[in-house]
């Protein structure tokens, strides 16, 4: 009986202290999304700022693509970035190691995160 149980236990206790990995990992994924899709949309076609009204800023996508990816290399998280529009959207993914289910051969967990920033002029969305 004693055997079962300590198995048991220690499944619960690999659940609890790995749970709370997955979780952080997907925070730290959602952090550095937003992050990158904020700098992402920071990226403003230097021609719309300087020549253009303010209500027509429009991205300059590699340049937005860039600064995403930026963010992403200094936070060590992989990800992808898309530019569409006045909008940029990051998926990170970000793995760490367990430290109870690996016992088990559970190895790593994933925590994946999106994120998407729009262009806006400012505070307010103009009527929505």
């Amino acid at each position: 009986m004693m055997p079962i149980v300590v198995v048991g236990l220690l499944a619960m206790a690999g659940l609890v202290v790995d749970g709370g990995t997955a979780l952080s990992a997907r925070g730290r994924a959602a952090d550095v999304a937003q992050q990158a899709a904020r700098a992402g949309a920071d990226a403003l076609d230097p021609n719309a700022v300087r020549h253009g009204r303010p209500d027509r800023l429009v991205l300059n996508p590699a340049a937005a693509a860039a600064a995403a990816n930026r963010v992403l290399v200094a936070g060590a998280v992989h990800g992808t970035v898309s530019v569409s529009g006045q909008s940029v959207t990051v998926r990170a993914t970000v793995q760490k190691h367990t430290a109870v289910l690996s016992a088990v051969g559970v190895t790593t967990v994933q925590g994946t995160a999106s994120a998407t920033a729009t262009i806006l002029y400012g505070g307010t969305t103009q009527g929505r």
